[in-house]
């Protein structure tokens, strides 16, 4: 078998979806995709694909990945990662489809027939979010995630943190003591504003906070960590098993989560993985993107017993212009009635995407009007940039 040729789709709202063609008519999927640099990525694509993947053999996944990742002297990081990330998903797809079976059947079988799952709730700047909880819950769901808060400068008043010590109270009532609450500081604190709300946080018992500092300030998890018990959970800007490394030597982490998209595709966060569980940390793989990346979590969750949750993206603030199900036509393979995810039973990925529907949708953009999807950029009230 050999690969013929690729096609690239940027879609609704914010993705990139890659599609890989072979000589014995299987198609693969995968999502390469950094959010706000979609064209930039598949520039990336197309460099790898034309030089390592078209007209080779798509089943030698290891050697391909090898290849992407050391054939270039300068390596690793956002764009190279998520390029070859996409790469990997789909020529799993492929092998999947080639033997009938899905992916994870083909890395030992499933330790697991399902994965809980999480919604989110609030938006980019929280305000009210009791009613999002109820309803969440009354969808089935049994944890939720919601950002911390918006911008904050490096020493800023204790009143914004009083606010969001007030919406977490909000959504732990609204929620009864059960339900997991996951609080993603999302970076935009420093150290010395998130060692104090991660401290005054604990009463209200979180399942975990999220990313309390940039990654380039990893170090600081020493202090928060001693500030807390609360689990910390950490990874989804870091792109390799050699970013992970550090990160789970430093002891500062509870919970890692790379993402299929970024860190290297299905096969590294499956190495990724193994590594966490050597150290006793949990995985729960990021997942605010479109229904190859999610596709893709499942199988690294089906085989990586120390998942512990998965995220999804359905509902999620982001998804102005489409929605995860949108591009498939088996739509029920995302139930989450019950809180969890069952695992994928189609060969491959598991899911049948809608390609009438995904080109559609390539001719208008991520808004629906050509332009594309960049995140917003904040300033403190100095003028000064603050972190999104």
């Amino acid at each position: 078998m050999k690969v013929l040729s690729y096609e690239l789709f940027k879609v609704p709202p914010r993705w990139l979806f890659l599609r890989i063609q072979t000589d014995e008519g299987i198609v693969g999927w995968g999502e390469p995709i950094v959010e706000g640099r979609a064209d930039t990525v598949a520039a990336c694509v197309r460099e790898l694909m034309d030089q390592f993947i078209v007209g080779r053999d798509p089943e030698r996944i290891n050697d391909h990945w090898q290849a992407m990742y050391r054939g270039g002297f300068y390596r690793g990081g956002s764009i190279h990662m998520s390029a070859l990330s996409g790469i990997d998903q789909a020529l799993w797809d492929i092998k999947g489809k080639r033997f009938g079976v899905p992916i994870y059947q083909l890395l030992g079988g499933a330790c697991r027939d399902s994965i809980a799952v999480y919604t989110w709730v609030g938006g980019d700047r929280p305000a009210v979010i009791a009613a999002d909880v109820k309803q969440a819950t009354s969808f089935g769901f049994k944890a939720v995630k919601m950002n911390a808060t918006a911008d904050c400068h490096y020493i800023d008043s204790h009143s914004k943190l009083d606010v969001v010590l007030e919406r977490v109270a909000a959504v732990r009532e609204a929620g009864g003591p059960g339900l997991g609450i996951g609080i993603d500081f999302h970076g935009r604190l420093h150290k010395a504003m998130a060692r104090v709300l991660a401290k005054e946080l604990e009463p209200l018992k979180p399942m975990f906070i999220e990313e309390p500092v940039l990654p380039e300030n990893e170090e600081a998890l020493r202090e928060i960590r001693a500030a807390t018990s609360i689990p910390i959970a950490t990874g989804e800007r870091l792109f390799s098993r050699w970013d992970f490394k550090r990160l789970l030597a430093s002891g500062n982490v509870d919970i890692i989560q790379p993402d299929p998209s970024h860190a290297g595709g299905i096969s590294e966060c499956i190495r990724i993985a193994a590594m966490a569980e050597a150290y006793d940390v949990a995985l729960a793989p990021h997942c605010p993107l479109g229904p190859i990346t999610l596709a893709s979590a499942l199988q690294i969750d089906a085989v990586s017993p120390n998942a512990i949750l998965q995220e999804q993206s359905s509902r999620i603030h982001y998804n102005q212009h489409a929605e995860v199900l949108d591009y498939l036509t088996n739509r029920d393979v995302f139930d989450f009635t019950t809180g969890s995810a069952k695992l994928p039973t189609l060969p491959g990925l598991g899911i049948e995407i809608d390609e009438s529907v995904v080109r559609e949708a390539a001719k208008r953009g991520h808004d629906g009007q050509n332009h594309d999807w960049h995140n917003p950029v904040w300033r403190n009230a100095d003028g000064t940039v603050a972190e999104w």
